[in-house]
């Protein structure tokens, strides 16, 4: 029996189903990794220039598109729409907790992955522009989603001094090491360099395209992945394709 129906990307049929976690065509028999969430919305000062990212035409087969007016009520509709092995295209990393919640209800204990070149870790209290986009990692931490020893913050160059403060209490590790059996990869395009994505906050001295695929390839093939913070632009759409797709998705 079915129980995902979504738009081939491919054929553009609205015939794709899940088989386990697998995503397989009925009409033109291609078979998927994934299934993808556009998360649109972003939650701060000028988001709305980042939902347009989210539209981009990428190689997997749409599952939801999540257009809630609140970050409470996105949360909750990402969780309740999220297929088996999800992908998630969003316009700002909160867009990666509705995810990360649900999937940690599904396999218990879940780390995370999370490339920035930000530490999305500050607090209502500690934001210096308020803005919910910077606080998503904490959101979940602080939410007994994940433990703060299972998250791996990697490319962070640009940290407020409380999220610095918290990485060294808190145990958020910044090289990556054993993980356990089920990950979760949020990757902002800031992570990496200006001179070949484009993204929304960009930052001197970023990762490579190259690297970042090797990197996600030696990462352990993840229950969810999610991609934010990129502008809406053809060669943004070739670079998702490849780090998808370094994450055997």
């Amino acid at each position: 029996m079915s129980v995902f129906r979504a738009r081939c990307p491919d054929c553009r049929t609205l015939t794709a189903v899940a088989v386990g976690d697998e995503y397989q065509c009925h009409s033109c028999g291609r078979e998927f990794a994934a299934g993808l969430v556009r998360v649109p919305n972003a939650w701060g000062t000028g988001g709305e220039t980042m939902a347009a990212g989210a539209a981009m035409s990428v190689p997997w087969p749409e599952a939801a598109t999540i257009e809630e007016q609140t970050l409470a009520a996105q949360v909750e509709a990402t969780a309740r729409n999220l297929p088996a092995r999800p992908l998630v295209l969003g316009g700002c990393c909160c867009s990666h907790v509705g995810a990360v919640r649900e999937l940690a209800r599904r396999h218990g204990r879940l780390a995370v992955v999370w490339l920035d070149a930000h530490g999305d870790l500050n607090t209502p209290e500690s934001s210096p522009s308020g803005n919910e986009w910077g606080m998503p990692l904490r959101m979940l931490i602080d939410g007994g989603d994940v433990a703060a020893g299972d998250v791996t913050l990697l490319g962070a160059r640009n940290l407020d001094p409380p999220e610095v403060e918290f990485i060294a209490a808190s145990g958020v590790r910044t090289e990556l090491g054993p993980l356990p059996e089920h990950v979760y990869v949020a990757l902002d395009g800031d992570v990496g360099d200006e001179a070949e994505l484009d993204v929304f906050m960009p930052e001197p001295d970023g990762v490579p395209l190259a690297e970042l695929e090797r990197l996600l390839a030696g990462l352990p093939r993840p229950v969810g992945a999610g991609f934010t913070g990129f502008r809406a632009s053809e060669r943004n759409e070739s670079a998702l394709a490849r780090l998808g797709h370094a994450l055997g998705l």
